[in-house]
């Protein structure tokens, strides 16, 4: 018996299609309607990578203030060109918070 994790980085490479790897801060999200998303940071990045399986997992490229309330409908929550609702923007928010730290340059 081993006590060694499963990596999580090559299973959500695999689901969404994209480059995720041990040097990415990741975070995964399911919604009540079973879409899944998938959020990476990489140290030294500006922005980070968003997949939403409903977009046929394409990638968005977000930063700190992707996020957007009121949209073209009151209401409305977006990031880059998605809609999401207001779980997936409460998740995606702390995963921005939390990984904010390496999208900040070192002097």
């Amino acid at each position: 018996m081993t006590d060694e994790k499963p990596a999580i980085e090559p299973l959500l490479a695999r689901l969404c299609g994209g480059e995720v790897t041990e040097r990415d801060y990741v975070g995964y999200f399911m919604n009540e309607h079973g879409e899944e998303l998938v959020f990476a940071q990489r140290r030294g990045d500006k922005t980070a990578r968003l997949w939403h399986s409903d977009t046929d997992w394409e990638m968005f490229r977000i930063g700190d203030h992707s996020i957007r309330l009121d949209g073209p409908m009151d209401g409305m929550i977006t990031v880059a060109d998605l809609i999401i609702n207001r779980e997936e923007a409460t998740w995606l928010s702390a995963c921005l918070a939390a990984s904010r730290h390496l999208r900040q340059s070192r002097t």
